[in-house]
């Protein structure tokens, strides 16, 4: 059985297709071992739920060592889920390869510091882009630049505003990335 250690910052809906997924066998092998919050959310809710082990371990000056303390050593794969923290380098380099994240985007384009959430849609829209959808990669210390595992897509409408496209990029996340979780833990 595969530990995953699942990062969050919010209601944690991500991290409820993940736990659905590994009861109904879409992702193979593997449990969630410990839930991580930067912030109350209610994603911590879930995990409760769940009987899952969780945490909050708030942003600040300690934030990076209290994290990599907190996090077992037995952890096959960090997994993280609308978690809004920048982690340092030597955190990204010491989980290299154990270590994704789902970005709102079809990267490379709309990724980096500050692209999240309804910043990523509305420059989609702005952009004038004909497509969106969501990638999972890779977490190296570049941020949204690890290599990419999966990506999903679809057609930008005329008459899509941020919201709209927040709706359809959810859709095409509870897609990709529990396929792409299995495929990182059983490849």
């Amino acid at each position: 059985m595969k530990n995953l250690v699942i990062l969050i910052s919010g209601s944690g809906t991500n991290l409820q297709r993940i736990i659905d997924c590994i009861s109904n066998g879409e992702i193979r092998n593997a449990k969630v071992n410990l839930v991580i919050a930067d912030r109350e959310c209610f994603g911590l809710e879930r995990a409760e739920k769940y009987n899952i082990p969780n945490l909050l371990i708030k942003r600040g000056k300690d934030f990076s060592e209290n994290l990599e303390n907190a996090i077992p050593e037995n952890t096959d794969l960090i997994v993280l889920a609308g978690f809004l923290s920048i982690l340092k380098p030597e955190f990204c380099k010491k989980w290299e390869g154990k270590m994704i994240n789902i970005h709102p985007a079809l990267l490379p384009k709309f990724g980096g510091k500050g692209m999240w959430g309804h910043h990523v849609h509305n420059a989609v829209i702005e952009a004038g882009e004909k497509e969106s959808g969501a990638t999972v990669h890779f977490v190296t210390s570049g941020i949204d630049e690890g290599e990419i595992i999966l990506q999903g897509k679809f057609d930008v409408e005329e008459n899509d505003s941020a919201e709209t496209l927040a709706q359809k990029v959810h859709q095409v996340e509870y897609d990709i990335f529990p396929k792409a979780i299995d495929w990182v833990l059983n490849k």
